[in-house]
């Protein structure tokens, strides 16, 4: 540096403006390099945020055994990473989420921890319909999310779903009878039976389940009902959305054409393709529906089956896979919710 460049600077430090303006820029300086590692602590806090395993207890498990958690079952079964499952009580000040299944809810709202830890949230489950759902008054304002097989479920969880099959063939199952039906619980005011009943009149049906004093083992249920052209998949009660293991299992899977009894078409529609089914409503008789299935030909009856050429029947039946389900859209969940009125909102 010159010494006439010295003086200059030199003189110019001098000068009070000057020196309060470098000493502007020097604070400046020192805020936005304490802003970034600020922002860069949080980012890092988060993202450890993110990488923490959830812990997710059960506050009780929907069957008399219960699954080996020891092991990072999430993962291996289902691909969904950062999931720790528990049953065990004493963890419930660690846990992230706690599931309580309407089931294994106890009568009162004071058999449950009457304090939470701050950011834990809690889930309310149910696949019954409402019809099936009782006592839900004294759950107001206890549960942050729902897990439902409604689609505004905060968690969805249908009894069963299409996925995409590319190299799936259409594969009908030798038929040897017209219509089944398999039925455990039949009480004359449901609908389903009233239909049943009136059916009946024109065509024979094929009935198997407790109600019918013919109970199929496990492994019988899909060989006997895949031998049917049709198979009544019959709503037990009619709600949005409420489509059982009846559909998905017990005709989709089993290669038989169900025929249903539930929320509309349109609704069904949102699940399956229109040409998969036939609807009760859409005869204006169930002597024009009896008539319908008694005269269809083979080509006619084939078309049902198109959907299995680009897909296949993936089914939940494993309450493991369900609960895993929560930490693979715990991301995208609200945060900070209750539900006032659980009750107004199952029924709606």
């Amino acid at each position: 540096m010159s010494w006439e460049l010295l003086l200059l600077l030199r003189w110019m430090w001098g000068r009070p403006s000057v020196k309060a303006a470098v000493t502007a820029g020097l604070l400046v300086t020192a805020l936005w390099h304490l802003k970034c590692f600020i922002h860069s602590s949080s980012s890092s806090d988060e993202a450890f945020k993110h990488m923490k395993a959830l812990t997710v207890l059960v506050w009780e498990w929907p069957s008399k055994q219960v699954p080996d958690f020891s092991r990072d079952v999430c993962l291996e079964q289902y691909g969904i990473a950062g999931c720790r499952l528990s049953t065990e009580r004493r963890l419930l000040s660690q846990a992230d989420v706690v599931v309580f299944l309407h089931t294994t809810l106890p009568w009162g709202r004071d058999k449950l921890p009457r304090d939470r830890p701050h950011g834990q949230s809690w889930v309310w489950v149910s696949l019954e319909s409402p019809t099936n759902t009782r006592a839900l008054a004294g759950w107001n304002h206890t549960f942050n999310w729902v897990m439902t097989y409604r689609r505004d479920s905060d968690i969805f969880m249908p009894y069963g779903k299409l996925v995409p099959n590319q190299s799936a063939t259409v594969s009908i199952p030798t038929k040897t009878n017209l219509v089944s039906w398999v039925i455990s619980n039949y009480h004359r005011t449901q609908k389903r039976a009233e239909v049943y009943k009136n059916l009946s009149r024109y065509l024979h049906v094929n009935i198997y389940g407790k109600a019918a004093k013919k109970p199929l083992c496990k492994d019988c249920l899909l060989p006997t009902t895949s031998k049917s052209k049709f198979y009544l998949a019959f709503e037990n009660s009619i709600h949005q959305d409420y489509i059982t293991e009846k559909l998905w299992r017990n005709s989709l899977l089993a290669g038989t054409v169900p025929v249903v009894l539930g929320p509309p078409r349109a609704n069904y529609e949102q699940f399956i393709p229109a040409d998969s089914f036939i609807h009760v409503d859409d005869f204006s008789s169930l002597a024009d529906l009896a008539t319908f299935l008694k005269t269809m030909n083979s080509s006619r009856y084939r078309q049902f089956f198109a959907w299995q050429k680009g897909y296949s029947v993936k089914l939940y039946t494993d309450w493991r896979e369900r609960i895993c389900t929560i930490c693979a859209t715990y991301p995208h969940l609200p945060q900070g919710r209750l539900y006032p009125d659980l009750q107004g909102w199952f029924n709606t």
